[in-house]
């Protein structure tokens, strides 16, 4: 023989299905929530992908006292123009040469010898980013 026993009404809060509407309200906000991040992530990144135009790399270089020699393959859509910018440093880290060059061409795809004067000899050649107008 047992019996069930009643807890005082307000003496241990607030009632069980007060609590469940209230994890109810959190479950449907926090899911709200989660889909609006989610979209907005999707739109970034969709933006990213497909805003991005003009995109270069650097095939290969050769260095010289006072220039470097960059080969570059630039890929865009063919009505777009831009421009590249390209850096070299020497052995020590430090700058010596930096310079943008212009690709107006209409092909999608360029492949392009320059040329980067330098301050010092250049042991590198790095293409920091390419930009569309």
């Amino acid at each position: 023989m047992s019996a069930v026993q009643q807890l005082p009404e307000g003496r241990y809060g607030a009632s069980r299905s007060a609590d469940a509407r209230a994890d109810r309200k959190l479950k449907i906000a926090a899911i709200v929530l989660g889909t609006l991040f989610a979209a907005m992530m999707c739109w970034f990144g969709w933006y990213y992908v497909a805003g991005n135009k003009f995109s270069g790399e650097v095939i290969a270089f050769k260095s010289y006292p006072d220039s470097v020699k960059v080969h570059l393959e630039i890929r865009k859509d063919s009505g777009a123009s831009g421009y590249c910018t390209v850096r070299s440093q020497s052995a020590d880290g430090t700058e010596v040469g930096r310079a943008d060059f212009r690709f107006a061409q209409h092909e999608e795809r360029i492949d392009k010898v320059v040329t980067l004067r330098t301050a010092g000899r250049g042991t590198t050649a790095e293409l920091v980013g390419c930009h569309a107008d």
